[in-house]
């Protein structure tokens, strides 16, 4: 059996639709469980105070705002080579998603920052990549609603987001490239005298696992959505013609 199988949309609802319970209800659980651990039951820290806790909401939300549109960037890719409609619909499925959370982690960013910096924002590198990214989020699903051509409007917003793939990289590496700014390295890190105590960094995990479950839950229920869009302007299509 082959993946590309999946690309028949009658194949894909009925997977998705019975996948769709076994990753809602974890994200749930997962999130309820994390968010409650960590904003509840985890100490405040002697540098930061409460202001820390934001970790569990902020660094979930950026690594799936930049994760989603990796996903984005390999569904895209997907769509240009094998012409695929569902990698397309996938693709335009995600990006409301990876836009909200972009937008949750510059909003949780700049609380923490605030108290933190003594400002709400800094053209900080990594700052500005995420706020280039959402702009390119916004620029997508844009382009989308705006070709009226689905095929045509699915080859522009693959090119798009080829491009916007940068962006998704910096927002990611941004801190390795450049030693100047004001954000802080990576939350989690292996190397010496970075590691974050397991008093967060559990909580944080169980947040983490939730969010990315989140995702897929919500990517796949638009995508049975668009899908199910795409179904009914095909046959209002037919009725007219008839």
């Amino acid at each position: 059996m082959s993946i590309w199988e999946y690309a028949n949309p009658v194949k894909f609802m009925r997977l998705s639709g019975a996948l769709l319970p076994w990753v809602a209800i974890p994200a749930a659980a997962a999130l309820a469980v994390g968010l409650v651990w960590g904003f509840f039951l985890t100490p405040d820290d002697f540098r930061q105070g409460s202001t820390v806790k934001i970790i569990f909401v902020h660094v979930p939300a950026a690594l799936m705002a930049v994760n989603a549109w990796f996903m984005m960037l390999v569904t895209s890719l997907i769509w240009l080579i094998r012409r695929h409609h569902v990698s397309a619909l996938a693709a335009r499925a995600a990006a409301p998603v990876g836009a909200v959370m972009t937008l949750i982690a510059l909003i949780t960013g700049a609380v923490w920052g605030q108290p933190m910096w003594g400002t709400w924002w800094a053209w900080d590198p990594r700052l500005t990549s995420f706020l280039i990214l959402f702009l390119f989020y916004l620029g997508y699903i844009a382009l989308w609603e705006a070709v009226p051509d689905p095929e045509t409007a699915a080859d522009l917003t693959s090119v798009l987001c080829l491009v916007g793939s940068v962006f998704a990289v910096l927002s990611r590496y941004a801190v390795n490239f450049w030693n100047q700014g004001l954000h802080q390295g990576a939350s989690l890190s292996v190397a010496p005298g970075e590691r974050m105590d397991m008093t967060y960094k559990l909580p944080l995990y169980l947040c983490m696992v939730g969010f990315a479950l989140l995702f897929v839950a919500l990517v796949l229920l638009r995508t049975r959505t668009e899908i199910r869009a795409r179904r009914i302007k095909a046959l209002l299509a037919r009725e007219r013609m008839a």
